[in-house]
């Protein structure tokens, strides 16, 4: 097996123990390791291969400029920012094959800048005592990041944290060596959707976009997938998107937090990105199934799809809100947008006959749209279900037309 290369970052000067413990984990399996020393105040036992003055220089600052504010998180920002440049530039030079980062809550916050200026694809593990606490959030999160719990390590070695850390040291080596990443030749779709119980359209195009030559990311619209696909979006990681459930847009302006972050439906547009957009199940709000439902929903049809997630059901004026909102975030797109709008419905719950059927709420919404929508967006209604055969047939279609004249690059 060929050795793999890992980058440990930490603050050496109080977590020196649990570092090189970690790093010697990582060296008894066979991987390499470089080292990154992200303290302020204090030095490691020994020197580290990139010292806390060159994270600090990375980001055009200094160490006695990071003491000298006085202040622990402009500190720490400083070093963020270097940290982040200087990972960046190694793995763009070939230094190392995976990151991890271990910390409290200071080397967290560095850790979640260092993810994300990382590639897709490039292991990054994060050992935090705040994983998974709502302390983080999940716009910081990178498309990839990968999170472990530091269990009893705040200060100093034990039998407790050094399951963690072992466990951790394994698992970023372990994917360094069995990763594979992105193809850059192949050119990228990126899609949003629901599961095929709710949204059917993937089944038909993600096989006819791969004939076509083109590798399918589908993304599931329950705020982080959104988030993910919005990340990669501003990157330029796709050459187009089929933007078919914004859902969480309505999510977003509604209140929820299961949301994609204000910037849904924007990054791609930004990037000058082709977009093909439908709003599936834009009649819906999701909202976390197991905590109490806020009150203004109280009156509302609800769907309970499992016991970790349920849709509000949105009411007419509520519709037109989320078509606003539609309007507003591509109204500064600098590539070309097309919209497809289903006549006869956006979610197969909203079928004729289905439970949360309603003609009036969806001509309602469809109107509204039509209306609000920039001019630079080029507007197809089509006489279908979003989940029908045609709906998917008028997406290739104009996926076709954009790729003979250019507009999608190959």
């Amino acid at each position: 097996m060929t050795d793999k290369t890992i980058l440990v970052i930490g603050t050496y000067d109080t977590k020196d123990d649990e570092l090189s413990f970690l790093a010697g984990v990582i060296r008894d399996q066979g991987g390499r390791v470089v080292t990154m020393d992200v303290s302020v105040l204090g030095d490691p036992s020994a020197p580290t291969d990139y010292s806390k003055h060159d994270v600090a220089g990375e980001g055009g600052s200094s160490i006695q400029a990071a003491i000298d504010s006085g202040d622990e998180n402009h500190a720490m920002q400083i070093m963020a920012k270097g940290a982040s440049l200087l990972a960046a530039r190694l793995y763009a030079e070939g230094a190392f094959d995976g990151m991890i980062v271990l910390g409290g809550t200071m080397g967290t916050d560095l850790a979640l800048d260092v993810a994300s200026a990382l590639p897709l694809g490039v292991p990054k593990y994060i050992v935090s005592t705040v994983s998974f606490s709502p302390l983080i959030p999940a716009e910081r999160l990178a498309a990839d990041t990968q999170m472990i719990l530091w269990a009893g390590g705040l200060y100093g070695l034990n039998a407790v944290c050094k399951a963690s850390l072992s466990q951790a040291a394994g698992a970023v080596l372990g994917a360094a060596r069995a990763v594979q990443m992105p193809d850059p030749d192949k050119p990228l779709i990126g899609m949003m959707s629901l599961g095929t119980s709710a949204l059917k359209y993937v089944v038909p195009l993600k096989p006819a976009l791969e004939e076509r030559g083109f590798e399918v990311a589908v993304f599931h619209a329950t705020g982080m997938g959104g988030r993910a696909f919005e990340s990669l979006a501003g990157q330029g990681a796709f050459a187009c998107v089929f933007d078919f459930c914004t859902q969480e847009l309505g999510n977003h302006i509604h209140g929820s937090n299961i949301s994609a972050g204000a910037d849904r439906l924007t990054n791609a547009g930004a990037r000058g990105t082709p977009q093909i957009v439908a709003p599936g199940c834009y009649d819906l709000v999701d909202v976390v199934g197991w905590q109490p439902i806020a009150d203004k929903w109280a009156d509302h049809m609800q769907h309970a799809h499992n016991r970790l997630l349920t849709s509000i059901v949105l009411e007419e004026d509520e519709r037109k809100e989320v078509a606003r909102a539609h309007a507003r975030q591509l109204v500064g797109a600098r590539g070309p947008v097309a919209m497809i709008l289903p006549e006869l419905g956006l979610g197969e719950w909203d079928r004729e006959g289905a439970d949360l059927h309603n003609a009036d709420g969806l001509a309602a919404f469809l109107a509204e749209l039509e209306e609000a929508l920039p001019d630079s967006v080029e507007q197809h209604r089509i006489a279908c279900h979003i989940n029908d055969p045609e709906f998917a047939d008028k997406a290739l279609e104009i996926f076709d037309a954009w790729c003979a004249s250019g507009t999608v690059s190959r």
